[in-house]
C-alpha cells in the first residue's frame, strides 16, 4: 500500500455529538421558516426576524466538528482524501439543489421570468450553480450569488473554509488560532457597522465579502472551542438548549441590531456549541437528535425552490393573514417531508455508494 493511501483506522467515523446534531436541525427549520416569513413581512414584523443567523451557528458548528473529526487524522489521510470526504458529504446536495432550482425557475406556476434569459445563459447559470461558482446575474432574484439555489452561498464559503483548513488551519497551534479568531471578530464587527448594524450579508454580489467575515469568525471560533477543550458540562439537555437557540432567532429586529447581532454571533453561539458538546442527552431524545442532524442539510439545500415560488405567489395573489398562515405552515411541513425523501432515496444512498468506492480504491 502506498503511504498516501488510507488505512481502516483513518476511515473510521468518530462518535457524534447528538445534541449538536439536534440543534443543527432546529437551526435548519428556523432558516426555512425565516425565508417564508421574510417574503411576507418586513423585518420589524417578522417574529423570527433573526432566523438568518442560523447560518452563523452552522459555521460555528462546522468549525468545531471539522477540528474534532480531522485534526488528529488529516496528516495520515492527506489533503486529497480530505477533500474527497468533504465532496462526498456536501456536493451531492449541491447538485440536487441546483437541479431542483432549475426546474422551479423554468416551470414556476406562479410566475418567474425565465424567458428573459437565453438558453445559453440559463445553462451557464446552472453550471455555475452545480460547480459553486458565484454568478449573481438574475436581477429579479436580487442578484443572489446562486440564483437557482440561494442558500448555496454559505456552501461556497464552507468549501473555502475547508480548503483553508486543509492548507493552513490544521497546522496552526492554538495561539495563532486565537489571534486569527480575534482578528476575524474585529472584521465581523466592522461588517456589521458598515451594513448599518446587520449581519445579514453574504448572499448577493453587493455583500459578497460579508460572507467571508461571517464564516471566518464562526468557523475559527468553533475550531478554538475544540482545540481549547471549552466543553461545558450541563444538564440543560436537548430541550433546554433548543429553547436557548431559538431565543437568538426570535430576538426582535430593531435599532439595537448593531449590538445584539454581534453579541449573538461572537459570544452566544460559541457558548451554545460548548454547552451542546458537554450536555447530557436523555435516551428518549437520541433518535430525534439523530434524525434532525441527518435531515438538516437536505432541508437546507432543497427548500429554496419553494421559497421562490412562494415569493411569486405572494406577489401575484396578495394572500391575507389566514391564507399566509396556512400556506407557510403547510409549506414547512411539506418541505420537511420532501427533505426526508431526498435524504432517504438520494443523499444517503449516493454518499454510501461513493464512500464504498473510495474505500475499495484505497483498500
Amino acid at each position: 500500500m502506498r503511504t498516501n493511501e488510507l488505512n481502516p483506522e483513518v476511515l473510521k467515523t468518530k462518535q457524534h455529538f447528538e445534541i449538536l446534531d439536534g440543534l443543527r436541525g432546529i437551526a435548519a427549520l428556523a432558516v426555512v421558516l425565516f425565508h417564508f416569513m421574510e417574503v411576507a413581512y418586513v423585518p420589524e414584523k417578522n417574529f423570527i426576524a433573526h432566523g438568518f443567523l442560523a447560518v452563523d451557528f452552522f459555521f460555528c458548528l462546522s468549525g468545531f466538528v471539522i477540528a474534532y473529526a480531522y485534526d488528529d487524522r488529516i496528516g495520515k489521510m492527506g489533503m486529497k482524501e480530505f477533500f474527497k470526504s468533504r465532496l462526498i458529504r456536501l456536493h451531492p446536495l449541491v447538485i440536487f439543489g441546483s437541479v431542483l432550482g432549475l426546474l422551479a425557475f423554468l416551470f414556476d406556476p406562479f410566475g418567474g421570468q425565465p424567458e428573459l434569459y437565453s438558453a445559453g445563459k440559463i445553462i451557464l447559470i446552472f453550471l455555475c450553480s452545480i460547480l459553486l461558482v458565484p454568478y449573481p446575474i438574475i436581477s429579479e432574484r436580487f442578484f443572489n450569488l446562486f440564483g437557482l439555489n440561494a442558500p448555496a452561498w454559505s456552501l461556497f464559503w464552507e468549501y473555502i473554509a475547508n480548503i483553508v483548513y486543509a492548507l493552513i488551519l490544521c497546522r496552526l497551534n492554538r495561539r495563532y488560532l486565537t489571534i486569527l479568531t480575534i482578528l476575524a471578530a474585529v472584521a465581523l464587527c466592522f461588517v456589521s457597522y458598515r451594513a448599518g448594524g446587520s449581519l445579514m450579508g453574504g448572499w448577493a454580489g453587493e455583500n459578497f465579502w460579508d460572507g467571508c467575515a461571517r464564516i471566518s469568525y464562526s468557523f475559527l471560533a468553533g475550531m478554538l472551542i475544540y482545540r481549547s477543550n471549552w466543553i461545558i458540562k450541563s444538564k440543560l439537555g436537548f430541550v433546554g438548549l433548543s429553547v436557548l437557540l431559538l431565543l437568538a432567532f426570535l430576538a426582535p429586529f430593531n435599532k439595537w441590531n448593531w449590538l445584539t447581532e454581534p453579541i449573538i454571533v461572537l459570544l452566544y453561539f460559541p457558548l451554545l456549541v460548548a454547552l451542546g458538546a458537554g450536555a447530557d442527552l436523555k435516551a428518549s431524545f437520541k433518535k430525534l437528535c439523530v434524525f434532525f442532524g441527518k435531515i438538516s442539510y437536505p432541508l437546507y439545500m432543497t427548500h429554496y425552490a419553494a421559497i421562490w415560488m412562494f415569493f411569486n405567489y405572494f406577489n401575484s395573489h396578495k394572500p391575507g393573514i389566514s391564507q399566509l398562515t396556512l400556506v407557510i405552515t403547510t409549506g414547512v411541513m411539506l418541505l420537511l417531508g420532501f427533505a426526508y425523501l431526498v435524504m432517504v432515496f438520494y443523499d444517503i444512498p449516493l454518499r454510501n455508494y461513493l464512500t464504498s468506492r473510495r474505500k475499495k480504491k484505497n483498500g
